[in-house]
Protein backbone atom coordinates (compact mmCIF):
# COMPACT_ATOMS: atom_id res chain seq x y z
CA UNK A 1 0.00 0.00 0.00
CA UNK A 2 1.43 3.41 -0.89
CA UNK A 3 2.41 6.05 1.44
CA UNK A 4 -0.12 8.29 0.99
CA UNK A 5 -3.28 5.84 1.18
CA UNK A 6 -2.16 4.74 3.94
CA UNK A 7 -2.37 8.29 5.44
CA UNK A 8 -5.56 9.11 3.55
CA UNK A 9 -7.16 5.86 5.35
CA UNK A 10 -5.62 7.24 8.82
CA UNK A 11 -6.95 10.61 8.36
CA UNK A 12 -10.29 9.45 7.24
CA UNK A 13 -11.65 8.31 10.42
CA UNK A 14 -10.99 11.60 11.86
CA UNK A 15 -12.41 13.69 9.05
CA UNK A 16 -15.45 11.63 9.13
CA UNK A 17 -15.88 12.44 12.98
CA UNK A 18 -15.45 15.86 12.70
CA UNK A 19 -17.87 15.98 9.66
CA UNK A 20 -20.57 13.74 11.92
CA UNK A 21 -20.31 15.72 14.70
CA UNK A 22 -21.00 19.10 13.02
CA UNK A 23 -24.20 17.38 11.41
CA UNK A 24 -25.37 15.45 14.07
CA UNK A 25 -23.63 15.85 17.24
CA UNK A 26 -21.02 13.59 19.34
CA UNK A 27 -22.18 10.25 19.81
CA UNK A 28 -23.78 10.29 16.55
CA UNK A 29 -19.94 11.18 15.47
CA UNK A 30 -18.48 8.90 17.79
CA UNK A 31 -20.59 5.60 15.93
CA UNK A 32 -19.26 7.33 12.76
CA UNK A 33 -15.58 6.81 14.27
CA UNK A 34 -16.14 3.30 15.39
CA UNK A 35 -17.23 2.26 11.81
CA UNK A 36 -14.90 4.20 10.09
CA UNK A 37 -11.93 2.76 12.15
CA UNK A 38 -13.09 -0.65 11.99
CA UNK A 39 -14.03 -0.22 8.07
CA UNK A 40 -10.34 1.16 7.80
CA UNK A 41 -8.39 -1.73 9.46
CA UNK A 42 -10.48 -4.24 7.55
CA UNK A 43 -9.77 -2.82 4.39
CA UNK A 44 -6.42 -2.84 5.23
CA UNK A 45 -6.48 -6.44 6.61
CA UNK A 46 -7.87 -7.63 2.94
CA UNK A 47 -5.65 -5.36 0.90
CA UNK A 48 -2.25 -6.27 2.37
CA UNK A 49 -3.07 -9.31 4.21
CA UNK A 50 -1.83 -8.15 7.91
CA UNK A 51 -2.80 -5.66 10.33
CA UNK A 52 -0.44 -3.31 11.78
CA UNK A 53 -0.30 -3.64 15.41
CA UNK A 54 -0.71 0.71 16.16
CA UNK A 55 -4.08 1.11 13.82
CA UNK A 56 -5.48 -2.31 15.89
CA UNK A 57 -4.88 -0.75 19.50
CA UNK A 58 -5.89 2.43 18.52
CA UNK A 59 -9.10 0.65 16.68
CA UNK A 60 -9.66 -1.42 19.93
CA UNK A 61 -9.36 1.68 22.37
CA UNK A 62 -12.16 3.74 19.96
CA UNK A 63 -14.23 0.46 20.46
CA UNK A 64 -13.94 0.51 23.94
CA UNK A 65 -13.79 3.95 24.73
CA UNK A 66 -16.64 5.07 21.83
CA UNK A 67 -18.89 2.04 23.05
CA UNK A 68 -18.81 3.43 26.76
CA UNK A 69 -19.43 6.56 25.42
CA UNK A 70 -22.90 5.53 23.99
CA UNK A 71 -23.85 3.60 26.32
CA UNK A 72 -23.49 5.74 29.09
CA UNK A 73 -24.36 8.60 26.84
CA UNK A 74 -21.32 10.79 28.17
CA UNK A 75 -18.84 12.09 26.42
CA UNK A 76 -15.57 12.21 28.53
CA UNK A 77 -15.15 8.71 27.79
CA UNK A 78 -14.23 9.55 24.04
CA UNK A 79 -12.55 12.35 25.17
CA UNK A 80 -10.56 10.80 27.53
CA UNK A 81 -9.71 8.12 24.88
CA UNK A 82 -7.29 10.68 22.96
CA UNK A 83 -5.50 11.26 26.64
CA UNK A 84 -5.07 7.87 27.19
CA UNK A 85 -3.78 6.98 23.70
CA UNK A 86 -1.47 9.73 23.77
CA UNK A 87 -0.22 8.52 27.40
CA UNK A 88 0.27 4.60 26.29
CA UNK A 89 2.62 6.27 23.19
CA UNK A 90 4.57 8.21 25.49
CA UNK A 91 4.80 5.09 28.23
CA UNK A 92 5.67 2.77 25.40
CA UNK A 93 8.63 4.98 23.94
CA UNK A 94 9.88 6.45 26.89
CA UNK A 95 9.91 2.85 28.78
CA UNK A 96 11.51 1.27 25.56
CA UNK A 97 14.44 3.48 26.39
CA UNK A 98 14.48 3.22 30.17
CA UNK A 99 14.65 -0.87 29.09
CA UNK A 100 16.92 -0.48 26.04
CA UNK A 101 14.65 -0.82 23.65
CA UNK A 102 13.53 0.94 20.06
CA UNK A 103 10.07 0.54 19.60
CA UNK A 104 10.18 3.91 17.19
CA UNK A 105 12.82 1.46 15.34
CA UNK A 106 10.60 -1.27 15.06
CA UNK A 107 7.70 0.63 13.35
CA UNK A 108 9.76 3.02 11.65
CA UNK A 109 12.78 0.83 11.06
CA UNK A 110 12.19 -0.49 7.58
CA UNK A 111 11.69 2.60 5.89
CA UNK A 112 14.29 4.36 7.99
CA UNK A 113 18.00 3.50 8.65
CA UNK A 114 19.51 5.05 12.05
CA UNK A 115 22.33 4.81 14.07
CA UNK A 116 21.43 3.25 17.93
CA UNK A 117 21.73 7.04 19.21
CA UNK A 118 19.82 8.63 16.75
CA UNK A 119 16.89 6.28 17.52
CA UNK A 120 17.21 6.65 20.93
CA UNK A 121 16.90 10.05 20.29
CA UNK A 122 13.85 10.07 18.47
CA UNK A 123 11.89 7.38 21.29
CA UNK A 124 12.59 10.29 23.86
CA UNK A 125 11.09 13.32 21.75
CA UNK A 126 8.60 11.18 20.67
CA UNK A 127 7.80 9.75 23.90
CA UNK A 128 7.86 13.38 25.48
CA UNK A 129 5.87 15.29 22.38
CA UNK A 130 2.67 12.38 23.04
CA UNK A 131 3.11 12.77 27.00
CA UNK A 132 2.63 17.10 26.44
CA UNK A 133 -0.53 15.91 24.12
CA UNK A 134 -1.66 13.65 26.62
CA UNK A 135 -1.75 16.91 29.03
CA UNK A 136 -2.73 19.00 26.35
CA UNK A 137 -5.63 17.20 25.36
CA UNK A 138 -7.05 16.93 28.95
CA UNK A 139 -6.50 20.78 29.10
CA UNK A 140 -8.49 21.14 25.99
CA UNK A 141 -11.16 19.02 26.46
CA UNK A 142 -11.94 20.19 30.56
CA UNK A 143 -11.41 24.45 29.47
CA UNK A 144 -13.74 24.09 25.86
CA UNK A 145 -16.35 22.86 24.28
CA UNK A 146 -16.93 19.92 22.68
CA UNK A 147 -17.34 21.35 19.13
CA UNK A 148 -14.30 22.92 20.09
CA UNK A 149 -12.85 20.25 21.46
CA UNK A 150 -13.32 17.86 18.66
CA UNK A 151 -11.62 20.73 16.33
CA UNK A 152 -9.21 20.40 18.31
CA UNK A 153 -8.70 16.83 18.00
CA UNK A 154 -8.73 16.68 14.43
CA UNK A 155 -6.71 19.60 13.25
CA UNK A 156 -5.12 20.25 15.94
CA UNK A 157 -3.46 17.26 17.27
CA UNK A 158 -2.88 16.82 13.61
CA UNK A 159 -1.07 19.71 12.97
CA UNK A 160 0.56 19.33 16.05
CA UNK A 161 2.13 16.01 15.07
CA UNK A 162 2.66 17.48 11.68
CA UNK A 163 4.59 20.17 12.79
CA UNK A 164 6.56 17.82 15.41
CA UNK A 165 7.68 15.11 12.99
CA UNK A 166 8.79 17.79 10.25
CA UNK A 167 10.69 19.85 12.92
CA UNK A 168 12.64 16.22 13.46
CA UNK A 169 13.30 15.59 9.69
CA UNK A 170 16.32 17.30 9.65
CA UNK A 171 17.52 15.16 12.25
CA UNK A 172 16.77 12.31 11.06
CA UNK A 173 18.29 13.47 7.46
CA UNK A 174 21.24 14.05 8.83
CA UNK A 175 22.22 10.58 10.71
CA UNK A 176 21.10 8.95 7.60
CA UNK A 177 23.68 6.92 6.10
CA UNK A 178 24.20 8.11 2.43
CA UNK A 179 23.43 6.22 -0.10
CA UNK A 180 26.47 6.00 -2.01
CA UNK A 181 29.22 5.80 0.86
CA UNK A 182 29.06 3.22 3.55
CA UNK A 183 31.21 4.03 6.13
CA UNK A 184 34.49 2.05 6.85
CA UNK A 185 33.95 -1.21 9.17
CA UNK A 186 36.46 -0.39 10.96
CA UNK A 187 37.34 3.10 11.13
CA UNK A 188 40.49 2.85 13.51
CA UNK A 189 42.01 0.45 11.04
CA UNK A 190 42.82 3.39 8.75
CA UNK A 191 45.12 4.64 10.79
Amino acid sequence: MSQGRKQLLDFAPLVLFFIANWKAGIYFATGVFMAASLLVLAYTYVTTGKVAKIPLATAIIVAVFGGLTLYLHDDTFIKVKVTLINAIFAAVLLGGVAFKRNFIRDVMGEAVTLPDAAWRTLSLRWGFFFAALALLNEYVWRSFSTDQWVTFKVFGLMGLTFVFALANAPFMAKHMPDEGNTPPQNPSADG
